[in-house]
């Protein structure tokens, strides 16, 4: 029998194996490719001359870049999975699945009759190249990474959809001072988790897993993270010692309807494959000339800031800091804002370590010539070095960047910054910041993305970039999210496509991304006639050529484009009108020590995960946390609509004024059931029932359903109850009450009264995917309450259907919840009234808070609520106000009840000069795609502020904490006008 040969050509490896007639292991080799697949391939081949020259052998490919290998090459393919499955089958029988993760896919085959297979599709989140992202955010190699795993103490909750939420996410974690050794194992459990919530959509994981793939094979904190998440055993979790070449070895199994072959045949047709070509949709070029580029290159060196030589300076001076999600920028000015020190550098996951000595410098530089007057930072890391340093302020960084930007153009009515990962955007009206956009669903558009880019294609970022500047074709590869780039730049290659063209096409990509899909404008003027750009990524020259082709006029790009935090806050420092700073001196920098530890906070719900930093002489800063609690003091008691809806609704369970005679119902404390529990409670109690409500929501719980979630893109409001059903479950309540309902209350304010399809019909979706449901009577009728009379009739024959209760009995029950709901709605509308009364007898600003009911869930909105009054708000929701305003025409489709609350609350905020408007999506939720603009436009064409807060299932609120204190800003900025005007 000839010897096999496997190939398994993936996103970003070549596996080449060689097996006997006897299944035994020849030959195996794992290579990156850097795109080159023909060539990486035909180079592992050649090596095998000496073992294979003059033997006839059989070939087969595989991977998910295999196929245009084999199709060029005349060559058999066979796909990945069947060859997958060959290899388990024959060295691993008995297994039920195979978790398989590569560079950039990711899959979960599971075995039985039939193979049955589920793949990442439009994200590489929790994948190799995922976790690569995260090594160089860490800055570690993916090794180190894994080594820091093994040591840690505690897991944080981390998002691994993209690298724009992990970072998110891990950064403020780093900047408070967390160990890297817990950030590491998190991230792995984000990789877990998003494997686990993401592929099995439903399917539950369990029996004999074999896991595959490079990543599983290389990353042992990795496969920690998985054998203890599905609490498998060593019989039950099998790492086979060729892991990472599995689908090659499938792949040579599959040789026996190949033909033998020579050798040198087989590797001949590989090396002179045709390519095949296909026309590529090309653009035009950025710069068609070296005088062209000359011009413009001149127009932005102007918008330098002069600079002062340091060692010759006698004098004040103010200094500002940036600490940045990656990177830390510190900048000395004098009293003309001359530059008189600049740093930049990468904050290596601890921004006090990178302050610490540039400090410590410039004190050496300063000698006793120069005075530090005033020292403010900003970024991500601000609380954290404020306090490590005693700065004398810190102001969030929307407002720095405002500062630094009028600096260079005075009348400046939009910002755009573009860094490694996130994306800001802020346009300023009157002076101040009136609305911020951040890149929320994908990094598509960064400079991470071209970065990571020239590095798959064997280049620096910096030549990378300049290749494209004089590319004669640039290739339209559109705007997606980096998976799909990635074809589409193989494609291109395959194409003919030169590097300088696709160079070219990546920085055009960036720009139409940040344009289109982040800032979703619809010409040049929704941004602004005078445009400030900044950030490291508008460095490269050609994408901020790129911008200003794609908008049709000409930008700022001031040259401290990546300082500008930095200089912002030097700026503030200056207009503090201090004589001294309060910064640690030289003297104390010499004696500086700090060490932080994680806890968790366990004085209230919400279970902040704390970081504890302690500095020298006793001084202690702990992050994390949402109110003064911690810190050990009282938290204030400022009024809290959300919450007291929530304490209310939760005291609904029990037996009410029944006996409790005809035994426990369960109802899950989520979506609808929030706003119609007073109604449910009410019922069944009357009708001598107890109810049980599920637990309060926590990411425990949430786990407990994670199996049986068939989709990972609803809202993470809609994943909860899938735990709240199992916690019923799990307490022997053997009845469980979750109607479908199609209809919400009709508050004839809308041209319909729907509920949103996932609340509609998600109980029947329950039903299907959790199996243990069909051991009890779980009751998911379709009703409808927006009709009493026909719920009177419809209610009453399923009662007495299911429970044999008479009609009369259930029609008086009825109609006493249907009271019982009219007492909540008006208890929550004098409840606003109150709290109104109270912010304007304490002179506290008023934050309507607009959402959904399940916003009001601490699990869902983690702490926001608290946060917000933490400010000095008094926080009162939509459902508070809304009844002061009448029914009115909108421009979109109004067919919604919890809508058209959401209109009419905005349009009564712009009615009351003391308060200001908050909505909260929740990530996934389609029907709100529909709100954002519509209450966007309805306070901005009253001249209000519109700020929108999207959470999803991760609790880290930095970038909420940076909208809330934009807000407090631009209201500070009008209030501050206002009275200038009344003067």
């Amino acid at each position: 029998m000839a010897l096999r040969i496997g190939i398994d050509i993936g996103s970003t490896t070549v596996k080449v194996v060689v097996l006997d007639a006897q299944n035994k292991l020849l030959f195996r080799s794992y290579e990156r490719h850097y795109s080159k697949t023909r060539e990486r391939t035909c180079e592992t081949l050649r090596g095998l001359r000496g073992l294979l020259g003059g033997q006839q052998v059989q070939l087969l490919i595989t991977g998910s870049a295999g196929l245009g290998v084999a199709k060029a090459a005349g060559l058999d393919f066979v796909q990945e999975v069947y060859a997958t499955a060959a290899a388990v089958r024959e060295f691993i029988p008995g297994t039920d699945a195979v978790i398989e993760l590569g560079g950039e896919d990711a899959k979960i085959i599971f075995f039985g009759n039939t193979l049955e297979e589920r793949m990442n599709g439009s994200c590489a989140g929790g994948t190799g190249a995922f976790i690569d992202q995260m090594a160089t955010l860490l800055n570690v190699s993916v090794d180190e990474l894994d080594e820091l795993s093994l040591r840690h103490e505690k897991i944080y909750p981390i998002a691994s959809r993209c690298g724009v939420f992990a970072k998110s996410d891990i950064q403020p974690i780093l900047n408070q001072g967390g160990r890297k050794e817990d950030v590491a194992a998190s991230i792995f459990q984000a990789v877990v988790d998003q494997t686990v919530a993401g592929l099995t959509q439903g399917r539950e994981l369990k029996g004999t897993i074999v896991f595959l793939g490079g990543p599983l094979h290389f990353l042992a904190g990795l496969r920690q993270r998985f054998v203890e998440t599905l609490h498998l055993d060593q019989d039950h979790a099998i790492f086979p010692e060729d892991g990472d070449c599995f689908a090659a070895i499938g792949a040579a199994l599959c040789t026996e309807d190949s033909q033998p072959r020579p050798f040198e045949e087989l590797l001949d047709l590989l090396e002179h494959a045709a390519t095949v070509s296909t026309p590529v949709d090309t653009m035009d070029p950025l710069f068609t000339s070296q005088a062209d580029y000359e011009a413009f290159s001149a127009r932005h060196q102007a918008m330098a800031v002069p600079t002062v030589d340091l060692a010759t300076y006698t004098g004040p001076a103010y200094l500002g800091i940036d600490a940045g999600s990656t990177t830390t920028k510190m900048v000395l000015i004098d009293p003309d804002c001359n530059l008189l020190y600049s740093f930049y550098h990468s904050n290596q996951g601890n921004p006090v370590s990178i302050v610490l000595p540039q400090l410590r410098e410039i004190y050496a530089q300063c000698g006793d010539r120069v005075t530090i007057q005033g020292a403010a930072v900003t970024g991500y890391g601000e609380d954290l070095i404020k306090n490590a340093f005693s700065c004398d302020l810190g102001l969030v960084e929307t407002v720095a960047h405002l500062n630094a930007a009028r600096h260079f153009t005075p009348d400046v009515d939009f910002i755009i910054d573009i860094g490694g990962q996130d994306m800001k955007c802020f346009k300023i009206r009157n002076g101040a910041v009136d609305s911020i956009l951040l890149n929320e669903a994908c990094s598509s558009g960064c400079g991470s993305f071209i970065e990571t880019f020239a590095k798959a294609l064997g280049y620096t970022i910096a030549d990378f970039s300049k290749m494209g500047l004089f590319a004669r074709h640039p290739v339209n590869l559109g705007s997606r999210c980096t998976v799909f780039m990635n074809s589409s730049v193989k494609q291109a290659q395959k194409d003919g496509a030169s590097v300088e063209d696709i160079s070219a096409g990546l920085s055009i990509s960036v720009v139409k991304n940040a344009i289109y899909k982040v800032i979703r404008a619809a010409s040049a003027d929704d941004l602004g006639q005078h445009i400030v750009v900044q950030g490291g990524t508008f460095l490269n020259d050609a994408v901020l050529r790129s911008f200003e082709l794609e908008i049709g006029r000409e930008v700022t790009r001031p040259t401290i484009s990546g300082m500008m935090g930095a200089y912002g806050a030097a700026l503030a420092a200056k207009d503090a009108g201090l004589t001294r700073s309060a910064l640690l001196s030289a003297e104390a920098l010499a004696a500086f020590t700090h060490e932080a530890r994680p806890a968790t906070c366990k004085l209230c719900t919400n279970h902040c995960s704390l970081t504890i930093n302690r500095f020298d002489g006793g001084r202690k800063f702990i992050s994390g946390n949402r109110c003064s609690r911690p810190l050990g003091q009282e938290k204030v008691d400022i009024p809290d609509l959300l919450k007291f809806k929530y304490q209310y609704l939760r005291s609904l369970q029990g037996k009410g004024e029944g006996d409790g005679s005809r035994g426990k119902i369960g109802i899950p404390f989520g979506l609808n059931m929030y706003e119609n529990l007073p109604f449910w409670f009410t019922l069944f109690t009357t009708l001598n029932f107890e109810v049980v409500l599920s637990p309060e929501s926590t990411r425990s719980l949430y786990l407990k359903g994670q199996q049986t979630i068939p989709s990972d893109t609803v809202c993470y409001p809609a994943k909860l109850l899938h735990g709240h059903i199992m916690a019923l479950l799990e307490e022997g309540i053997d009845t469980i009450f979750y109607p479908c309902m199609s209809y919400n209350f009709d508050e004839h304010l809308s041209d319909n009264h729907y509920n949103c399809p996932v609340v509609a019909y998600y109980p029947d979706l329950l039903g299907v995917n959790i199996p243990a449901l069909e051991d009890i009577k779980y009751l998911h009728p379709n009703l409808g309450l927006h009709r009493p009379k026909d719920f009177e009739k419809k209610g009453a024959q399923l009662l007495e259907t299911e429970f044999g209760i008479p009609k009369r009995a259930s029609v008086k029950a009825i109609r006493k919840a249907y009271a019982a709901y009219e007492d909540f709605r008006r208890l929550v509308q004098k409840k606003g009234e109150e709290y109104i009364s109270f912010a304007r007898e304490t002179g506290r600003k008023i934050l309507v808070v607009a959402g959904r009911p399940y916003h009001m869930d601490p699990e869902i909105n983690h702490g926001i609520n608290d946060l917000i009054t933490s400010f000095g708000f008094v926080l009162i929701t939509e459902d508070a106000v809304f009844q002061h305003m009448d029914k009115q025409p909108r421009r979109v489709l109004n067919q919604w009840t919890y809508h058209a609350r959401m209109y009419n609350a905005a349009r009564y905020v712009c009615t009351q000069p003391d308060m200001a408007f908050i909505q909260l999506v929740s990530f996934g939720c389609g029907v709100d795609a529909i709100t954002t603009d519509e209450l966007r436009s309805i306070l901005e064409e009253a001249g209000e502020l519109y700020t929108q807060l999207k959470i999803d299932d991760i609790s880290n609120l930095g970038a909420v904490k940076i909208r809330i204190r934009s807000l407090m800003a631009a209201l500070d900025a009008r209030d501050a006008r206002n009275q200038k005007g009344g003067q």
